[in-house]
């Protein structure tokens, strides 16, 4: 089964530039410098699905046309990754249904926290409906799509990464259990974090990135998550070895 893939954003809350930052890739005429926060769009047979739903949801979905939503995949419940949840209300208009969420139960408890109001027993009118389904790290299927969750490590917080067919997406990541590994190597096309090159506590550096993408071995490397202070995407392009490439928003897709 084919799977198409649409990066709707490729970075990162981490050293986010403010208006007045005057560097190089703040200031660069490159749209592909351009980054919201990291999530991907992924058609599958009848599965049309988002993994997480950061403060720039609505503005990525209304950018790339979307038309349609079945479900959304979350990979852990920091703010970056899951503040835009409350924009799916738009697809339970359109589709005239409730939006499929599947998450650890660690994030479900997040979500209810900081959306409440839409766990609660007041059913205010406008407010976004959900189904919230807790997954654990064991596979599962979505409109007869199989996903293979992949725990890895954001410092100490496990993450769940995703394989769907021949892709695999991970996100956040500092650490993966060779257990886990194992779950991802095979796949055609896989997406790793890679935050920046100087060193941090929970997200791979670029040369980390790199050396695991080796390992994997994959047809086809990209990298997502990208601070500013990674560098400008051609510049840092020309530095990847053959078949590793760092992505943009709205680069698309298919495996």
């Amino acid at each position: 089964m084919k799977t198409k893939v649409t990066f709707l954003g490729t970075g990162t809350s981490q050293g986010v530039p403010v208006i007045t930052c005057d560097c190089s890739v703040c200031t660069s005429e490159n749209p592909k410098d351009a980054r919201l926060r990291s999530s991907v769009l992924i058609e599958s047979g009848d599965l049309c699905a988002v993994i997480d739903t950061g403060p720039d949801f609505r503005q990525q979905m209304l950018r790339v046309k979307a038309r349609r939503l079945d479900a959304v995949l979350f990979t852990h419940e920091h703010k970056d990754h899951i503040a835009g949840l409350d924009d799916v209300r738009a697809f339970n208009f359109s589709q005239g249904k409730s939006m499929d969420v599947y998450c650890t139960d660690q994030v479900g408890t997040a979500l209810k926290r900081e959306f409440h109001y839409v766990f609660s027993n007041d059913n205010y009118p406008g407010i976004p409906r959900l189904d919230l389904n807790i997954i654990q790290n064991k596979e599962f299927s979505i409109k007869g799509t199989s996903i293979i969750p992949i725990e890895v490590y954001h410092y100490k917080m496990p993450v769940f990464g995703f394989r769907i067919n021949d892709f695999t997406y991970i996100t956040d990541a500092k650490s993966i259990s060779e257990k886990e590994k194992d779950k991802i190597k095979g796949s055609k096309v896989i997406v790793l974090n890679a935050l920046r090159k100087h060193d941090h506590i929970s997200h791979f550096t670029l040369d980390e990135a790199v050396t695991l993408m080796k390992e994997l071995n994959p047809e086809r490397g990209y990298f997502t998550h990208i601070s500013h202070y990674l560098g400008k995407h051609d510049e840092v392009n020309k530095e990847l070895p053959e078949n590793m490439y760092l992505a943009y928003d709205g680069l698309q897709l298919e495996c």
